[in-house]
């Protein structure tokens, strides 16, 4: 097996579950599998996963479960899959600690871009590297607290930098509005969406992104916001 990610698929959906380790074998990942809550903790403990691809309509127990247990001793990514579209749930879950989040039913090509993001998300924090973050011609020098894009600065606020900086330090990872308020604010009022939203469309106005243009900043309507990834 040598280098290869290892990847648990907890699923119990025997179809679903078989389709999705054939797609991960065939593109060079090592999978283990579990059809239940109570199973994908114990192969989690045994096997110590680079990613855990997880559905949270188990039988024995929710899979938020797993997610808590998860995020008790370590930061492993989680790429939830789900047939539960509702906002709550989606928000649920990335609040508990997943990395991300997708819908049933999904393309493979969908499925393994989420799956490379969230490894080379987890693998830049692991090895400390934050000098600089770089997404097509943009560049962000945590030292300076500096953005460029074709080497010409863009003139951020510091609310604004603090807001980029965040979502770039969580590549490929969804970030809630209210994850967002906390680590920015310190605090959620009544007006914090709106601020939010508003420091937003700031900051993509700025980076020259139009309406509808997710060539830096992708919004998970009704959720969060996710920074792009080459």
């Amino acid at each position: 097996m040598g280098n290869k990610y290892k990847i648990l698929v907890v699923e119990d959906e025997t179809n679903i579950r078989s389709f999705v380790k054939t797609m991960l074998e065939a593109n060079d990942y090592q999978v283990i599998t579990a059809d239940s809550c109570e199973n994908g903790c114990m192969m989690y403990i045994s096997h110590n996963p680079d990613l855990i691809m997880l559905d949270l309509g188990l039988p024995d127990k929710d899979g938020l479960e797993l997610i808590k247990n998860v995020r008790s001793t370590n930061s492993t990514p989680i790429l939830v899959l789900s047939a539960r579209s509702d906002e709550n749930d989606k928000v649920s879950a990335l609040d508990l600690g997943a990395n991300d989040y997708i819908t049933k039913p999904f393309s493979t090509a969908e499925l393994l871009a989420r799956v490379r993001a969230a490894l080379r998300s987890y693998r830049t924090a692991s090895n400390g590297t934050f000098d600089k973050f770089v997404l097509h011609d943009m560049v962000i020098d945590y030292d300076r607290r500096f953005v460029t894009i074709n080497d010409e600065e863009i003139k951020l606020t510091q609310t604004e930098y603090n807001i980029l900086a965040l979502l770039s330090f969580h590549t490929g990872k969804v970030m809630t509005y209210e994850r967002i308020i906390k680590e920015i604010w310190g605090y959620s009022d009544e007006g914090s969406r709106k601020k939010l939203q508003v420091n937003m469309a700031n900051i993509r106005k700025k980076l020259g992104s139009k309406p509808g243009d997710n060539k830096y900043i992708i919004n998970e309507l009704g959720v969060g916001y996710r920074i792009q990834e080459e």
